[in-house]
């Protein structure tokens, strides 16, 4: 049975809302969407560049924390409230995922607070090296 790991990152609305930033079960990181606060002080952006530069960030750090990386990510969701936004961010996305190439979504939807841009959710899979690309 696989074991079990929750990774938090400190945010308030972990706790408020009782989830995990990200999850680790097997070799397999499940990271919750993610926005653009700054952790450390609790600030956001009015910039949709920023927003998803720093979400990443948050992204990465969850990955980092449950022995993961970018490079592992193999799949994400990018969900903004206004889709025009979406060619705005592609050069952070390239610079976060050029190399990588997950599977992508894109979907327009609300978000829980007015000053959210953009959330991101990605599904990372640990690889060892003994696996193959078969």
């Amino acid at each position: 049975m696989a074991m079990r790991r929750n990774i938090s990152s400190g945010s308030k609305f972990e706790a408020e809302i009782a989830y995990s930033r990200a999850v680790v079960t097997g070799s397999w990181v499940l990271v919750s969407g993610t926005t653009g606060y700054d952790y450390s002080t609790g600030a956001i952006s009015s910039s949709i560049v920023e927003q998803a530069e720093q979400t990443l960030k948050n992204i990465n750090k969850a990955l980092v924390d449950a022995g993961a990386a970018m490079t592992d990510v193999v799949r994400v969701h990018y969900i903004l409230p206004d889709a025009k936004d979406f060619p705005d961010i592609w050069p952070v996305l390239r610079k976060w995922f050029g190399d990588v190439g997950p599977a992508a979504t894109m979907i327009e939807a609300r978000l829980m607070k007015e000053e959210m841009k953009i959330e991101i959710e990605v599904t990372a899979r640990i690889s060892s090296k003994a696996e193959s690309d078969d």
